[in-house]
């Protein structure tokens, strides 16, 4: 593990990606606690699962050394959603990571989704050294494919994740890093 992860953060022109802490938990209940951000998700989440999320998200620092991080509004400082990666030792019968995206209703139609997930996307090929990245997204999800192909990803195939009544899309990038 990189000595330096707890003062991890990446700066875009409006937004701030930083490690997630405990007191996001009020914060993170507007992304997790809305109906309609939650709807291509396992629906509304209590507080009590959102620490639990939490938790993980601190532990994947310390494991793989990256998760999924809180977006912070610059001029507000305002934590606005995450953007992050998520380790799949096996999916579909390889090793992925997926690069991952939520945002608060409120912000949503203003570029920030795109925004933080290139960021993210350049510090996963530049500064992490992974070779591919993929997101999984619920092909109603018009608006999350948009930032996918935004940031580079193309459609590569349909996954059926256990407990899902249908598939997901799985988008990818490779690396052009050497």
């Amino acid at each position: 593990m990189n000595k330096y992860n707890h003062m991890f953060s990446l700066t875009t022109k409006r937004l701030m990606l930083r490690h997630f802490t405990f007191r996001d938990n009020n914060p993170m209940y507007r992304i997790f606690g809305d109906v309609e951000v939650m709807r291509f998700g396992d629906g509304v989440q209590t507080k009590a699962w959102i620490d639990n999320w939490l938790r993980t998200c601190i532990e994947h620092y310390a494991t793989w050394g990256f998760g999924p991080y809180a977006i912070v509004e610059q001029h507000s400082q305002d934590v606005i959603g995450y953007c992050g990666l998520h380790f799949f030792p096996d999916l579909a019968g390889q090793p992925e990571v997926e690069l991952g995206y939520r945002l608060a209703r409120s912000t949503w139609g203003h570029g920030y989704a795109t925004e933080t997930a290139h960021a993210v996307r350049e510090f996963a090929f530049a500064n992490l050294g992974l070779k591919r990245l993929i997101a999984m997204i619920d092909p109603s999800n018009t608006a999350s494919i948009r930032v996918a192909e935004k940031i580079g990803m193309r459609y590569e195939k349909d996954i059926m994740l256990v407990g899902y009544s249908h598939p997901d899309h799985i988008y990818a990038i490779a690396s052009t890093h050497h």
